[in-house]
């Protein structure tokens, strides 16, 4: 996953109602819910078949580091799909998406102007337009730097133009060298 896919991922996750099971035994239970069966699961989390039903028995209660952060993640991701639906919706439609970023910008702007790119902290909120057209790009497949594209068009019209009062020369942003990117909506 990109940087824009995991701060989308970890934005879903502040929705959750309920916490996702926590002991061993619980996760691979959910994870058998839905996806049928031990091999399917196995497949998932890159373990043998006989491993998972070890865990969802009990008898083995823990897996290495890597593979009960591959077991939480697993969870996490198919957690509550209704609640991440519901506050996507409301982002596109009415809320908007807030964007807290520390990267480097750069931009293309009219002869006599910098285009030399240099780190900025920002926390921009973005209209529902901007939550939508992420959304759509993601559930399209589109990737990271094509949603990069769509975030670095919002803080241009709203941060950088000031939503057409300022710097109306500027014709492109980018968004590179992310220091870190969360979303929040």
């Amino acid at each position: 996953m990109g940087e824009i896919e995991d701060a989308i991922e970890r934005a879903d996750q502040e929705a959750f109602t309920h916490e996702p099971p926590k002991t061993l035994k619980g996760q691979i239970g959910y994870l058998m819910k839905q996806l049928k069966t031990t091999r399917a699961v196995a497949a998932e989390l890159g373990v043998s078949q006989r491993s998972v039903e070890r865990y969802r028995k009990g008898e083995r209660k823990h897996p290495p580091k890597t593979i009960a952060d591959k077991i939480d993640a697993a969870v996490r991701s198919r957690w509550q799909p209704l609640v991440r639906k519901r506050r996507r919706k409301q982002a596109a439609a009415t809320g908007g998406i807030t964007v807290e970023t520390r990267a480097r910008f750069g931009y293309t702007a009219p002869v006599g102007t910098t285009d030399d790119g240099r780190f900025r902290r920002l926390t921009v909120h973005l209209p529902p337009e901007y939550a939508r057209r992420l959304f759509d790009a993601r559930d399209a497949g589109a990737s990271d730097q094509q949603m990069r594209g769509i975030i670095a068009e919002g803080l241009k019209d709203v941060y950088f133009q000031d939503g057409g009062s300022r710097a109306t020369g500027l014709s492109d942003v980018e968004i590179n060298d992310i220091d870190y990117l969360d979303l929040d909506y």
